[in-house]
């Protein structure tokens, strides 16, 4: 049974102890947020300029801290090296783009008879942050570093399982320079923490990045007051590979086996086009026979394990252990280890099909035409990302503007930059995060309409 007043953080690779931390309860996350609105008084009224060059500032410890931020990703949440690595590096460039656009934070003047119309962007106040445990480090930095560049305090709560690089993160803040109090990491249960910084009306707005499940309870509970939220949440992202399409570059299973399959942009969807299905499934097998999945330590694994035991039983009770399926190998003994999989007999409305499973787990699917492709691209509650494979531009055009996806790649696996949008349709959430439009997410518009005529003589 859990201990509410405290955290425990292993490691899934050999399920070790790697630290105890506080458990937040509800009156420190109402102590944290006084706490943050004076700070947010304070840092509002710094220069943009000043508040970007702390900001630049905060990048840099970052960067000198890199590689001890990256080692800590790795003991907490599994994640290879080289991804670990590239989080912090997304943490500190996320810092020094955010920090640009405090300085190019503009309102507009608006044409208005008898006197002149102006818009300001003026900060909400406090912001609560919500992070998950798949990319602990990279999703609290993309709610937390455009807020603070608006002239926003961050009160940030990261999940359960992987607290440490957040609570690192706030350290390296103060060490930079940056007013206390104004970014705070909470580490606590959901269930506490979480519902408190949701509910407490001194919080202006909440991002959260979760299941569906919880999306929903957080802005049933935002709506109560009116709070604005943004959502990023679950994906069952397609992968369309047509006929004509490289497919050793489409089949790519990294595609869906990064971070051991724990991201809502993994392509576990893979519908090929029946022509060339027999060559996929040869493709697909070769590849995952090559897939490293061992210690995320170690500089040559490319697939490290799922973050816990109740996750691993979540993936299992997808793949049956006669289904059909090509599979690679994962290790034996401690550790929350499981092969890379792909399901290849079924139904597209099964459930390994339709629901999101959060593991190295894909189900490949054939279709027979553009519009049979399109159809099966959409037949999912979710529409967080996905990708087009073929030679025909026309089609590639086509199919992108058909999908119904935040976020989708032509001849490409990518989904996520910091300096460019990023968000979901349907299921998958609300609003958009990254970019340059960024930091006017947590801002209000001002209007003020400034008259030249004078008073009446």
């Amino acid at each position: 049974m859990s201990d509410p007043n405290e955290l425990t953080v292993l490691n899934p690779a050999t399920e070790e102890i790697v630290a105890t931390v506080p458990a937040a309860s509800e009156e420190d996350v109402a102590a944290a947020v006084v706490r943050a609105v004076r700070a947010q008084r304070t840092w509002a009224a710094v220069a943009p300029a000043d508040r970007a060059r702390l900001l630049r500032r905060f990048a840099d410890v970052v960067d000198a801290h890199a590689e001890e931020l990256a080692r800590l990703e790795v003991r907490e949440a599994g994640h290879t090296l080289g991804n670990a690595r590239w989080e912090a590096g997304n943490a500190r460039d996320l810092l020094l783009y955010a920090a640009g656009g405090a300085e190019r934070l503009l309102g507009r003047q608006i044409p208005a008879p008898g006197g002149w119309d102006v818009t300001f962007h003026e900060p909400l106040g406090v912001v609560g942050v919500i992070a998950p445990w798949n990319f602990p480090m990279p999703i609290a930095a993309w709610g937390s570093f455009p807020a603070l560049a608006a002239g926003n305090a961050v009160v940030l709560k990261p999940a359960e399982a992987t607290p440490l690089t957040a609570l690192r993160l706030a350290a390296l803040a103060l060490e930079a320079g940056l007013p206390e109090h104004l970014f705070q990491v909470l580490p606590g249960y959901g269930t506490t923490a979480g519902r408190a910084l949701v509910d407490h009306p001194d919080v202006a707005k909440i991002v959260f990045t979760g299941s569906t499940r919880t999306g929903r309870e957080v802005m049933e509970r935002c709506a109560r007051l009116v709070k604005p939220v943004t959502l990023e949440l679950g994906g069952k992202s397609p992968n369309v590979v047509f006929a004509d399409a490289d497919l050793t570059a489409a089949l790519d299973p990294f595609s869906f086996l990064d971070n051991c399959g724990q991201d809502c942009c993994a392509r576990t969807r893979v519908l090929v086009q029946e022509s060339v299905l027999d060559e996929a499934r040869d493709v697909l097998a070769d590849a995952l026979a090559a897939v490293v999945v061992g210690d995320p330590a170690d500089e040559k694994t490319r697939v490290g394990p799922l973050i816990s035991a109740r996750q691993r039983e979540r993936v299992r009770s997808y793949v049956p252990d006669d289904a059909p399926a090509l599979r690679g190998s994962a290790p034996d003994g401690p550790g929350f280890w499981f092969p890379p999989t792909v399901l290849t007999a079924e139904r597209p409305d099964s459930r390994a099909a339709r629901e999101e499973i959060f593991g190295p787990v894909a189900v490949l699917l054939p279709f027979t035409d553009e519009q049979d492709a399109v159809r099966l691209a959409n037949d999912t509650p979710y529409g967080l990302s996905g990708s087009v494979w073929t030679k025909d531009l026309g089609r590639a055009l086509r199919v992108s503007q058909a999908v119904r996806a935040g976020n989708l790649s032509v001849n490409s696996h990518s989904s996520v930059r910091y300096w460019t949008p990023f968000g979901g349709f349907k299921q998958s959430g609300l609003g958009r995060e990254l970019g340059p439009d960024a930091l006017t997410a947590f801002t209000e518009t001002k209007n003020v309409f400034i008259s030249t005529e004078g008073p009446a003589q």
